[in-house]
């Protein structure tokens, strides 16, 4: 008895597994095309071409059709889009502990790498593919100091073969002179002072300044935590900080510029907004998370969330988007597609989703855009992407290889489509 359950709860695992990576590259020549390269370009009607894992020709061709082309009939063709700051590959259910490895013990963890825990057999990667992500930065959560970063391709066997960039950025959650409690005797949350906001801003100030001053003293550390910290004075690794209080984006970005900090990302939402000349001026580039998200005061505008990214791209923040959720992080498309119902062109919604995305992860010389030299990882649609509609994905490729688009939604979909006759 012990053995035939073993085997129904093994068989159920098995078919739950996602899609076997491809290893095999394309030699693809796509006619009819309508291209939007990224960049803010759009080519209809147009050639794309790629082997070897790179794209060699986007655009229009005088060339003769050998029997290999494929004619597209004016589907559309996209860079694939990039999420960033996710948890996808270190939580599974949020509501069951064993599968969740987004968060280390501790308040100051610099030196947690996420690519360790990164798990390439999830579930919840096929549900972003078939929406149109073939790329992720790889986050750690919580604490004041979360960890390393990685940015990772959606298709493969193992976390090494996944990793574009490893350990790209370090995370710090700057806190704040008030937190959200949440009341159970009103449900509802509620604000209080942080007592420990003092004691927690010095001890992020405290990192930083001990991790420079042994990178200036050239000496050898065996302390990893400050081994961790040291490059991001050189420039090779970010910083990402992640605060959507006004007060707090000026203080922590204030006082990682003047300890010497080279390229500073801020991860926020509406609380940008009055801070948006201070961004400017401080050349930091903004992910803006929670497009879709109701606004933080009363007497905003109830969709205040959908223009915040707006009114950041038009001050000339780079500005690129992601989502709060990884279970939703599928959507992530869509939130582009808001933003240009609230007036913005929709090539520079697309830009938002993949090259000043790839440019804000600096992998832009190879991903992001639809560029001859560039990485062949794209996908092709019926329609529209950043619409609902027309986000039906036919082919997806990641580095030139085409990738198998079926999850377990298309299985369930299959099978009761089959059962009812439908």
């Amino acid at each position: 008895m012990k053995k035939l359950i073993f085997l129904i709860v093994f068989s159920a695992a098995v078919s739950a597994l996602p899609p076997a990576p491809s290893d095999k590259q394309e030699s693809v020549v796509y006619h009819n095309a309508n291209i939007h390269v990224g960049n803010g370009q759009y080519f209809p009607n147009a050639t794309i071409a790629f082997e070897n894992g790179k794209i060699t020709r986007v655009g229009y061709f005088k060339m003769a059709w050998k029997p290999t082309d494929i004619d597209l009939k004016g589907k559309h063709v996209y860079p694939g889009f990039i999420l960033p700051v996710t948890n996808l590959g270190l939580t599974e259910i949020g509501a069951v502990k064993a599968t969740k490895d987004d968060a280390e013990t501790g308040l100051i963890n610099p030196n947690i790498r996420s690519i360790s825990a990164y798990n390439t057999d999830s579930e919840i990667t096929p549900t972003l593919r078939f929406n149109g992500i073939l790329l992720a930065q790889v986050t750690p959560q919580g604490g004041l100091v979360s960890g390393l970063s990685s940015i990772v391709q959606l298709d493969a066997w193992n976390w090494e073969d996944a990793t574009v960039v490893a350990d790209d950025a370090l995370h710090i959650n700057w806190p704040n002179h008030v937190q959200n409690r949440f009341d159970f005797s009103t449900f509802t949350m509620k604000k209080e002072e942080n007592k420990e906001f003092q004691t927690q801003v010095n001890s992020i100030k405290s990192l930083f300044i001990d991790a420079k001053n042994t990178a200036n003293s050239k000496s050898q550390s065996d302390n990893l935590k400050l081994k961790a910290v040291e490059p991001v004075f050189t420039s090779s690794r970010k910083v990402y900080v992640h605060t959507d209080n006004p007060v707090a984006i000026i203080e922590s970005i204030t006082f990682l510029q003047e300890a010497g900090v080279k390229n500073i990302v801020l991860v926020a939402g509406q609380g940008v907004e009055p801070v948006i000349d201070f961004l400017k001026k401080s050349d930091v580039s903004v992910i803006v998370n929670g497009v879709h998200k109701l606004p933080d005061r009363s007497d905003q505008s109830v969709d205040n969330g959908y223009i915040t990214a707006i009114k950041l791209h038009k001050a000339g923040v780079p500005t690129a988007l992601g989502y709060p959720s990884v279970m939703s992080g599928r959507n992530l498309a869509f939130t582009a597609g808001t933003l240009v119902g609230y007036g913005i062109e929709k090539e520079q919604a697309l830009q938002m989703i993949t090259s000043a995305t790839a440019k804000v992860l600096g992998i832009d010389k190879s991903y992001g855009t639809l560029e001859a030299g560039k990485s062949a990882t794209l996908i092709i649609t019926e329609g529209d992407a950043l619409d609902m509609k027309g986000n039906i994905l036919t082919d997806a490729y990641i580095d030139g290889r085409k990738i198998n688009l079926v999850g377990r939604q298309q299985e369930l979909n299959k099978r009761y489509m089959e059962k009812y006759n439908l």
